[in-house]
């Protein structure tokens, strides 16, 4: 069984980028589905309108990581909004990060290390998580890394998600660092794509999804974000693997 971590954020595209990463939440939600992983969110913080400004969730089965670690990066929308009553074709932006969650004893960490902040909980849930301390905000003091899970009703739950969020992020600091270290060393990128980098195009007035990355395009987008990731993932293997 392998853990991955999602970080889904809106980006350039104001409200339409945030049902954008709805949209792209859904398609990965439906591929997990598909293929009978379990899902775990988080954290979500919803737009006004619906969207998602950012959620982070865990997907957990069999060799999820490995079919999923290439989704990382910028992915593109060209579509004629809800929003645009002109009926203007607009292009936002969603990034994912993906990250892998390590082992307990993979990532150590020193409890003098950690800074903890509990608050009431706000969003899904009701008047439950409101008039409970339930969420939890937890600061690594060595890297500054700051995460936050508000999703459970019970305050050790959200504790013990909040914990297996740090690690993975601790996990993947270590990994860049390593990575630079070794592209300053060999002049030359390697790894697959960073968040600032444009990996995906999903077109809908030309009904096509295009990764960047290997050139390859497929003329079945609602197909796609129904959760039919089977080819796409396919392909990325095949090239980037």
């Amino acid at each position: 069984m392998e853990s991955v971590i999602f970080e889904i954020r809106a980006g350039v595209g104001g409200e339409e980028a945030a049902l954008f990463a709805r949209d792209l939440f859904r398609m990965y939600s439906k591929y997990a589905q598909k293929k009978n992983w379990k899902i775990r969110v988080f954290n979500l913080r919803e737009s006004d309108l619906g969207g998602i400004k950012e959620i982070i969730f865990e997907i957990k089965g069999e060799r999820a990581f490995s079919e999923l670690k290439y989704e990382g990066g910028v992915h593109r929308v060209q579509r004629i909004p809800k929003t645009e009553k002109s009926g203007r074709i607009h292009t936002s932006t969603a990034t994912v990060a993906v990250l892998r969650e390590p082992e307990k004893t993979e990532i150590k960490l020193n409890p003098n290390d950690l800074e903890f902040d509990f608050y009431k909980a706000s969003g899904p849930g009701g008047q439950y998580v409101n008039k409970r301390m339930t969420a939890v905000r937890v600061k690594h003091i060595p890297t500054g890394i700051v995460v936050t899970c508000q999703t459970e009703r019970s305050l050790a739950q959200n504790k013990e998600m909040a914990l297996e969020l740090l690690r993975a992020k601790i996990l993947q600091m270590q990994k860049e660092k390593q990575k630079k270290e070794i592209e300053k060393e060999r002049k030359q990128q390697i790894g697959w794509a960073e968040r600032s980098e444009k990996i995906r195009t999903y077109n809908f007035l030309q009904n096509r999804v295009t990764d960047h990355r290997i050139k390859k395009s497929w003329h079945n987008l609602e197909d796609i974000l129904e959760g039919n990731l089977r080819p796409v993932i396919s392909a990325l293997k095949k090239h980037l693997g």
